[in-house]
């Protein structure tokens, strides 16, 4: 009888050891994709790995861009679990897409140059001067539509060489030199470094942006999305933008 029992206990672990086994072996990483304005590329990309260390086996994928751009890449059917957005008006292009955004920073304009500011500029109106070689980005991105507000507001009027899709792009153009000015936002300037010179103006918080994130409907793991979301808005997520020169919204 001893006997007996001993084999149905032995048989019982043994089938516990191997259920725990398969459980193991047969679970998945996750994975979450983030969609995120150009402007956040330094501060989502340390927040990502701060929200990688809090979930083992998660990894967290993002996508960087113009907000228009990524807008039309959601609306597709591209995979996205959240997107942060460089302005209120390509959130709202999502619509129900979008299925709570929380505004979670703010940025304003600045000048970028070539190291030294070769051709000295001073201020915005600089911008207009005849010869001035300026690169904007394009007026449905949200560093291109603030552009023309402040130019609107100043009644400073750029023609510039080129009109370029993100705020990225802007400044890989001022560093190799093919400009002698872009206008991009204080947070690119900081992030540059030595790399480029920025150039204040008094008119910069005549025209603010303020940044909004959602988790996006259909989320293959709306859960985490919201935890990603959270970071962002959590003081942990609001220091990592304040020391990269981002403003509260």
């Amino acid at each position: 009888m001893t006997r007996g029992i001993g084999a149905v206990v032995a048989v019982a672990t043994a089938l516990a050891l191997a259920g725990c086994g398969s459980s193991s072996e047969g679970s998945e990483d996750r994975e979450l994709t983030v969609f995120a304005a150009a402007s956040l590329t330094d501060t989502f990309t340390e927040l990502a790995e701060e929200f990688e260390k809090d979930h083992p086996g998660v990894k967290v994928t993002i996508s960087f861009g113009g907000s228009s751009d990524l807008v039309a890449q959601i609306e597709d059917g591209a995979p996205a679990d959240v997107f942060a957005s460089a302005d209120t008006k390509n959130m709202d292009e999502l619509d129900n897409l979008a299925t709570d955004p929380q505004d979670f920073a703010a940025n304003t304009l600045e000048i970028a140059t070539p190291p030294g500011n070769p051709a000295k500029i001073t201020g915005f109106q600089d911008l207009a001067k005849a010869g001035t070689k300026v690169l904007v980005c394009a007026a449905e991105v949200p560093c291109g539509n603030a552009t023309a507000q402040m130019e609107e507001e100043t009644g400073v009027d750029i023609e510039p060489v080129s009109e370029e899709q993100s705020v990225s792009d802007v400044l890989a153009k001022v560093t190799s030199g093919d400009a002698d000015a872009g206008v991009v936002y204080v947070t690119d300037v900081t992030a540059a470094g030595d790399t480029v010179t920025g150039v204040e103006f008094d008119e910069a918080d005549q025209v603010v942006n303020t940044y909004p994130i959602s988790t996006i409907d259909g989320s293959d793991d709306a859960d985490l999305a919201q935890e990603f979301v959270d970071l962002v808005l959590s003081e942990t997520g609001q220091k990592v933008l304040t020391d990269a020169g981002f403003i509260q919204p």
